[in-house]
């Protein structure tokens, strides 16, 4: 079956692609991106264990959280989280949700809640994500800041970034990810054939905000 993408052959990390967007490219350089031979493959990598949780999520702006206080149907509700980065509640008026997980979010709450309720038991459910926030960058036709939907992997990005330039290297993509404790970009590397086969775990990799995507 003829792939989705046009065909990939060497790179050129001085192509057009790269020169049209000389702001993303000098935030690729200055994040010391290309680093030759320091990388993990994909089926190598870890991410670190509190990363691993969906409750360690940080609520942001624009997120729908179902909001549970256990046998008070009255106070629980599903809400949209505010531009300013808060939440209200019958009972309890701008809480602030946006940066905290909802773990932490729904401890808040118990403690808000004391006074009001006998051993309030609170529970906070991400509902709806925003969308993702990422950059592709390199040999791909329309490289940029993109936008995609929560739980997107790297054939959507690469989709959105209208697919390979003639110099693209079908062994050569990559995710740059920042991660605590670490100075640098981690440097994640794909195949487009591990990507396209349901195989390892280039299938399932999903992309979070901030994150960048190279392809050489």
């Amino acid at each position: 079956m003829k792939s989705p993408l046009p065909a990939m052959s060497r790179t050129s990390l001085r192509s057009p692609a790269l020169r049209r967007w000389p702001l993303l490219a000098s935030l690729l350089l200055l994040s010391a991106c290309y680093q030759p031979g320091r990388f993990v493959w994909v089926d190598d990598y870890r991410e670190p264990q509190q990363q691993q949780q969906d409750e360690n999520y940080l609520i942001r702006k624009g997120d729908v959280l179902t909001v549970n206080v256990w046998n008070q149907r009255d106070i629980s509700a599903r809400i949209r989280v505010r531009d300013d980065g808060r939440i209200s509640l019958p009972l309890l008026n701008d809480v602030d949700a946006a940066g905290q997980t909802p773990a932490a979010l729904a401890r808040a709450m118990e403690q808000k809640l004391k006074d009001l309720v006998a051993n309030p038991v609170v529970t906070v459910i991400v509902d709806e994500a925003q969308p993702i926030k990422i950059a592709v960058l390199g040999e791909v036709r329309n490289p940029g800041k993109k936008m995609l939907e929560s739980g997107s992997g790297l054939l959507q990005a690469l989709s959105e970034a209208g697919g390979f330039t003639d110099y693209a290297r079908e062994d050569a993509v990559y995710v740059l990810r920042r991660e605590p404790g670490y100075p640098a970009p981690v440097r994640i590397r794909f195949t487009y054939a591990a990507l396209t086969r349901s195989e390892g775990t280039a299938p399932t990799f999903r992309l979070k905000t901030g994150d960048v995507v190279v392809v050489e």
